[in-house]
């Protein structure tokens, strides 16, 4: 498994996760400006993702809320979800309207309340239960680290001054 917070530098977990909603916040800023066509995004030995705004706040909207309760049922010592998620494979019929400045205001809401439900929960650990190891899973700094790169979805769209 690779270690997504191997190069951690010593941030805190939380400021990783806030950082990563604030990057795809700005992106999306400029996203009200998409012009309809789906970004198509190469993935080595599989077809290619396609990307829009609405798939790309979906799908770091979902990364967070799956590892969150993710998080949580470990930390109550309850057995995960297994994630259901289609993920970047599917593309919905909604992914593809416009992202309109109502949309971004709702991505806005909806992402910065799921940050600050991130930054509580893991600024209330400690660096043991940050640390603690979870035989096959990650702990749960790596978690957090591994979430924050759902800055892809985001980038995969990038900003748009069209």
């Amino acid at each position: 498994m690779v270690d997504p917070a191997s190069d951690a530098d010593g941030c805190h977990p939380a400021d990783v996760v806030t950082a990563m909603v604030d990057h795809v916040l700005g992106l999306a800023e400029t996203w009200p400006r998409w012009n309809l066509q789906a970004i198509e995004v190469p993935v080595e030995g599989e077809p290619p993702r396609v990307y829009t705004p609405h798939k790309a706040v979906r799908r770091v909207t979902d990364h967070l809320i799956d590892h969150l309760a993710e998080i949580e049922a470990r930390l109550a010592g309850r057995p995960t979800e297994p994630d259901r998620w289609h993920g970047s494979m599917v593309t919905t019929a909604s992914d593809l309207a416009p992202f309109t400045h109502d949309d971004l205001d709702e991505a806005k809401s909806r992402l910065r309340r799921l940050a600050l439900i991130w930054e509580v929960r893991l600024r209330s650990l400690t660096d043991q239960q940050l640390d603690e190891p979870a035989g096959e899973n990650w702990t749960l700094r790596h978690v957090a680290f591994h979430v924050a790169e759902s800055a892809f979805y985001a980038d995969s769209v990038g900003a748009l001054t069209t």
